[in-house]
């Protein structure tokens, strides 16, 4: 991006913040659905601000514009043999970096090799009073003091724009397999953590249809030799599979009921109230399903057992779409917002209405 480009984008947050006038910060509007609605007239794009402007894949590092598209990002490292780790999903083909990081949405390979947060190196953002400034690092040796960049990741553009991001990015692995297993939801809790206890290359679990899913990655012959031992039946094309599970793209989500995304242990065996269908990922720890059920019932029964319920899809827009935060986390969010957007113009009420 031009300095041009980089002093429209600050001037237009310095003009709307000297106005007292809200924006709304979009991107490739992939994921617009996550989060509580907000109609705003002052729209601020980012999709003109592009470009990988430094990538060292003998560092294992990348540094990318806010508007540089996801598939162009993976395209670039695919040739290096690397890929981004935590296997963020697109949503959509316009799905940004920016968008990416700002919602910090990961995929199946989450719990195994972590999420998007975990590799942020550091960030350049223009905060609510159009001051651009820069945390972390491009390399891993330069990151030091406050993390604030990481702070930046699942903000959802409420604390700043962002401007370009830092990444530490991960070699593919050699070799990956996957393998289903008929049994019931308990067994599959039971089994997906005894897996996580010992030493086996599993990088995604799914549970859908009455099937638990395995992949397996790296070196040829330590996959092949895991998959022998636990058993099950290969599935073919499991490319596709972990695809469409990343994507939401398998039947289970088509549904026009508001979609639950729940958030609890990984040994927490089914929930009685739920009587519906479910898809579990993260050895159990991320599950899926879809009710019309009143939130306050959903939210106390994941309370009870230790998690946190998300309105992800279908939803009017309305109310609380994030698990309400207790007093003392709502004063941190309060004193963030205030000291990075003092004004309160940047996506208001994006993740909460009095926010």
């Amino acid at each position: 991006m031009t300095d041009d480009q980089t002093d429209n984008l600050k001037n237009q947050i310095a003009s709307a913040a000297e106005e007292k006038c809200p924006v709304a910060i979009v991107g490739g509007n992939s994921k617009a659905f996550l989060g509580q609605k907000v109609d705003l007239d002052n729209v601020i794009h980012t999709q003109g601000h592009t470009g990988i402007s430094s990538y060292e894949p003998g560092e294992l590092t990348l540094t990318a514009r806010s508007g540089t598209l996801l598939k162009d990002i993976e395209t670039v490292l695919t040739e290096h043999n690397q890929m981004l780790a935590f296997e963020p999903p697109h949503f959509g083909s316009n799905a940004t970096l920016g968008g990416t990081i700002a919602c910090n949405l990961s995929g199946p390979r989450r719990p195994y090799a972590g999420a998007a947060r975990d590799f942020v190196l550091g960030t350049r953002i223009i905060n609510g009073k159009g001051e651009i400034l820069r945390f972390g690092g491009e390399v891993i040796k330069n990151v030091a003091g406050y993390d604030v960049s990481r702070l930046m990741t699942g903000a959802m553009g409420t604390l700043g724009l962002l401007l370009d991001v830092s990444l530490k990015v991960l070699p593919l692995p050699e070799h990956e397999t996957t393998s289903s297993f008929e049994m019931t939801p308990g067994q599959a809790i039971s089994t997906m953590n005894a897996w996580a206890g010992k030493s086996l290359p599993v990088s995604a679990t799914c549970y859908y249809d009455q099937r638990l899913y395995v992949r397996l990655s790296g070196t040829k012959s330590s996959t092949l030799k895991a998959s022998e031992k636990m058993g099950g039946e290969t599935v073919p094309k499991a490319g596709k599979f972990w695809l469409s599970v990343r994507e939401q793209k398998l039947s289970f989500f088509e549904n026009s009921e508001p979609l639950w995304r729940l958030s609890l242990p990984g040994l927490t065996q089914p929930l009685e109230i739920i009587n519906r269908p479910i898809l579990m990922e993260w050895s159990g720890a991320q599950r899926w399903f879809s009710s019309s059920q009143a939130p306050t019932v959903i939210r106390e029964m994941l309370e009870d057992v230790g998690g946190h319920a998300t309105k992800f899809r279908n939803h009017e827009g309305v109310g609380d779409v994030f698990h309400p935060l207790s007093r003392g986390i709502k004063v941190l969010h309060r004193n963030l917002k205030t000291a990075f957007d003092p004004m309160n113009i940047l996506n208001p009420g994006r993740q909460y209405a009095d926010l």
